[in-house]
C-alpha cells in the first residue's frame, strides 16, 4: 500500500538577523515532493532588536476553516489560505510569543514575556483571557486576568513558558524553565503531569505519554506512562555545507535545536530543527521517513508547525 506523505505550513525565525535583513517567514513543505515553497518574507522596520532573537520572525501557528493565524512576538495575524493578511491584534500584555494553538472558537497563545496564557475570541476578535504563572513551596498557582484591563501582571519571564496545546480535557504548557508539563483545569488549578527535563519545546499529550523536543538533548522524544521510550536523534550537516556558521555568538544558533512539533496521526509526526529543516518521523517503524531542508543559514530556525489542509 502506498502512502501519501503530508504537507505543512511552517513558520521560521532567523535569530542573528540586522535591521534590513530577513527573519524568517511562512512556508508551504510538501514531502510528497521534498519541496518547500516561501510565501511570507517577515521584514518589517518595527521589529526590536535587543536580546537574542526574542522579536524576529513568525512563531505559532494555527489553521481556522479558511483563515491562517500566526503570532510575532507582540501581534496575532490572520492570513487567508493566499497568505495575504486580513487582520492582526495586538495585546499589551502579549511579549515574545512562542506556540499557540486552537481549540473550537478560540486561539490561546504562550505569553513568555509575562509568564502568561492569553486566549483570543475569534468570534469577539479580541483578547478575553489570560492567566498568569506563579511558582509556590509546595507546588504551582497562578491568577486569571482579564487582558483588556490594566490589572494584568507585570512584564516578567522567569519560567519562559513557550508552548500551549488545549483539549476538552484542559490546558496543557510547558516551558524552558518549568520541569514538568502542566495541566490548567476548569477551576484555575495548576498540576504537574509529568516532570520534563529542562529546556524543552512543543510539549503535549499523546497516547497515555507526552511527546516533546528535547531541546537540551538535540532529539525528539516520546515517553509513556511506563516509562517506555522512543528518541528520534535530530539530523545535523556537515559544517561546510552551513552558512553564517561563523557567527560571533555560539549562543545565537547551533545545529540540531529541535523546535516546532506537529502530530499528523498516531504514527507520524514532524520536527523542526535548525538550519531550517523538517524531519517526518514514524513512530511505529522507529525511523526517519523523510527531510526536507528550508535553508542552510545556521541562523534560521523552524518555529511553529501544522498540517498544510489543502495537500500539495
Amino acid at each position: 500500500m502506498s502512502l501519501t506523505l503530508p504537507t505543512f505550513i511552517a513558520t521560521s525565525v532567523v535569530r542573528g538577523s540586522q535591521q534590513g535583513e530577513s527573519h524568517g517567514g511562512i512556508f508551504t513543505v510538501d514531502f510528497e515532493n521534498r519541496t518547500g515553497e516561501q510565501h511570507v518574507d517577515w521584514n518589517t522596520s518595527e521589529i526590536d532588536f535587543r536580546g537574542r532573537g526574542a522579536d524576529r520572525g513568525l512563531r505559532g501557528i494555527a489553521i481556522d476553516t479558511e483563515d491562517i493565524l500566526v503570532a510575532a512576538s507582540d501581534e496575532l495575524y490572520c492570513y487567508d489560505r493566499e497568505f495575504n493578511i486580513q487582520a492582526s491584534c495586538r495585546n499589551r500584555y502579549l511579549k515574545h510569543c512562542h506556540e499557540i494553538c486552537r481549540q473550537d472558537r478560540v486561539i490561546f497563545l504562550s505569553s513568555t514575556g509575562f509568564d502568561s496564557l492569553l486566549a483570543f475570541d475569534l468570534e469577539k476578535k479580541a483578547f478575553v483571557w489570560g492567566f498568569h504563572l506563579m511558582k509556590l513551596r509546595d507546588g504551582w498557582s497562578g491568577h486569571t486576568f482579564d487582558p483588556r484591563t490594566d490589572a494584568g501582571p507585570r512584564p516578567i519571564n522567569q519560567f519562559h513558558i513557550n508552548n500551549v496545546h488545549v483539549d476538552n480535557t484542559g490546558i496543557y504548557f510547558s516551558g524552558l524553565n518549568i520541569p514538568a508539563m502542566l495541566h490548567l483545569n476548569s477551576r484555575n488549578e495548576v498540576s504537574e503531569v509529568c516532570s520534563l527535563p529542562l529546556v524543552t519545546h512543543n510539549a503535549r499529550p499523546f497516547r497515555d505519554g507526552v511527546l516533546f523536543n528535547d531541546t537540551a538533548s538535540d532529539a525528539l522524544r516520546y515517553v509513556g506512562r511506563d516509562f517506555r521510550s522512543q528518541a528520534f536523534r535530530i539530523g545535523t550537516y556537515p559544517q561546510s555545507q552551513i552558512t553564517f556558521s561563523n557567527i560571533d555568538d555560539s549562543k545565537i544558533a547551533r545545529q540540531g535545536f529541535g523546535r516546532g512539533l506537529c502530530l499528523v496521526d498516531e504514527r507520524f509526526v514532524a520536527g523542526g530543527s535548525s538550519p531550517s529543516t523538517i524531519t517526518l518521523y514514524d513512530l511505529e517503524a522507529n525511523q526517519a521517513v523523510a527531510t526536507v531542508n528550508l535553508s542552510m543559514d545556521i541562523r534560521n530556525a523552524i518555529h511553529g508547525l501544522e498540517l498544510w489542509p489543502h495537500g500539495g
